[in-house]
């Protein structure tokens, strides 16, 4: 019975990075779940009848600073707002499109209005001061500086007989 199931007994399947709690792993589990399920298409039924969209955003880390980026087509610099406090990243924005044909005897006009709020957190302390964002041609980029933290010195502790 066991080699028709999709699961590994006895083994872990983790996707759980080193310190990071199981509820937080879930919840990243379950967003990678819903987005890649809804980037099947550029827009998916239920954000076509809402009138939104919802931009694709990664995320990357090094020892220095974690770097986010937000595909946001048709947008421009001031339709977007990007927020942090605490270690919550929150990029909103909102897009509208008018589209207007005029013909000898047709006339034809659309007006589409759409927003987005993405949530991300942050696993790391971000020095708030130095956080930077730049948008060109559709791209913003996000740069989150991490704060140094100090060396740990190691001292050995002698253990004395009593």
């Amino acid at each position: 019975m066991r080699y028709l199931s999709p699961f590994r007994f006895g083994r872990t399947n983790s996707v759980t990075k080193a310190g990071e709690h199981p509820a937080a792993s879930f919840q990243r589990a379950l967003n990678n779940l819903f987005d890649d399920f809804f980037s099947g298409s550029e827009v998916s039924p239920f954000e076509e009848k809402l009138g939104s969209f919802n931009p694709r955003v990664d995320m990357t880390e090094d020892e220095k600073e974690i770097k986010v980026t937000a595909e946001l087509p048709g947008l421009e610099e001031k339709d977007i707002e990007v927020n942090f406090s605490k270690d919550i990243l929150t990029i909103k924005g909102e897009k509208s499109q008018e589209k207007e044909e005029k013909g000898k005897e047709t006339y034809y006009s659309e007006r589409t209005f759409g927003s987005f709020t993405r949530v991300i957190q942050i696993p790391s302390e971000v020095d708030h001061d130095k956080i930077d964002a730049t948008f060109k041609k559709g791209v913003l980029n996000i740069a989150l500086p991490k704060v140094a933290k100090p060396v740990e010195q190691k001292k050995k502790i002698q253990i004395k007989a009593a």
